[in-house]
């Protein structure tokens, strides 16, 4: 940190403060992504942060790093978002007549994260004391996982054990005590495993490889040709079919099976895929054909996870609002 930025920017001098803060914008608003797993509310805390962050400048007393600080502003920020009565209810309709699921789970609010957004946080080096590499902790997966702790246990994960942030350092940004950071993280870490296994680790090919690119394909293909039982081949016996914040989750290739034929029949017609990517991972805008004119209308958004040699996870997004996110249209001609 140079000193004479910060105190131009202690005078008044926006310019000095947007060169202060402007190298960890893009981390910061991962950060909240991660906490809140929602892209629209972390572009919320994020400005929310900066701007306490400017204002409460002259209490910085530069002891730590700018980074550091910033990070207890906007971890709070979050807390204090997941505390507030007047965020969404987590209430979600039932599907219609789904089919009968392998596991209810509690619905979580979770919205996919495009690559482009991504620019700046896989360069931010998590401390020494990081557990997870970092293209593990901004996968679908693990930012999914974590809308499953509380907030506290949420936020001690995160600072701990993806940024490397010493637990005595973690306990001063959460003004706690390290002991009830270590049960927090010893809770978080159990609930984490459950729903992230170490196995599953290590084992994702490297975007953009000729092993990701071939597996994508023949998704694509079987799903635009309507071929069901082409995409169960492709799936691992413990893959997993996730729609948040639907509470429905079906594993393995039987249950999956059964899910998709049933969404087939309902449609009507074979989905057309747009690639994305999303959270590292391979992802697709749906496209549902107009039965009456020559257009496809916006269906869903659906992302993938993949194992060494197959489709580890299916992760579908009903909400057509995050279309706009990938800059995909709403309506594309047939």
């Amino acid at each position: 940190m140079r000193e004479d930025v910060l105190l131009r920017a202690r005078s008044g001098d926006e310019i000095a403060f947007r060169e202060l803060v402007e190298p960890y914008r893009s981390e910061l608003q991962f950060h909240c992504y991660r906490i809140l797993g929602s892209l629209q509310d972390a572009e919320d805390l994020l400005q929310e942060t900066l701007l306490a962050a400017w204002r409460g400048l002259d209490r910085f007393e530069g002891r730590g790093s700018v980074r550091s600080w910033l990070y207890r502003i906007a971890t709070n920020r979050c807390l204090n978002a997941l505390r507030d009565s007047g965020r969404r209810s987590k209430e979600t309709p039932p599907m219609v007549e789904a089919p009968r699921p392998t596991r209810m789970t509690e619905p979580i609010w979770l919205e996919p994260c495009p690559d482009v957004l991504l620019e700046g946080v896989a360069d931010a080096s998590p401390g020494p004391e990081a557990r997870y590499e970092t293209r593990e902790t901004i996968g679908l997966a693990f930012v999914a996982a974590l809308q499953h702790l509380p907030p506290r246990q949420r936020a001690a994960l995160v600072l701990r054990d993806v940024l490397g942030i010493r637990t005595a350092d973690v306990a001063d940004m959460l003004d706690s005590t390290e002991t009830s950071v270590k049960g927090a993280l010893q809770r978080a870490r159990a609930t984490l495993a459950t729903r992230v296994p170490a196995s599953a680790r290590d084992q994702t090919p490297l975007p953009n490889s000729v092993k990701e690119r071939a597996l994508v394909q023949r998704f694509t293909d079987a799903v635009e040709h309507g071929d069901t039982d082409g995409v169960v081949s492709l799936l691992s016996d413990d893959a997993w079919l996730r729609m948040p914040p639907e509470p429905y989750e079906y594993q393995g290739p039987t249950a999956i099976a059964t899910f998709l034929r049933d969404r087939a029949i309902r449609r009507g017609a074979p989905l057309q895929l747009v690639p994305t990517r999303a959270n590292g991972q391979p992802a697709f805008g749906c496209y549902l054909p107009d039965s009456h004119a020559a257009i496809l209308h916006s269906y869903g958004l659906l992302v993938l996870s993949l194992g060494a040699e197959r489709i580890s996870a299916i992760t579908w997004f009903g909400d057509r609002g995050v279309f706009s996110h990938f800059g995909l249209p709403r309506t594309l001609p047939k």
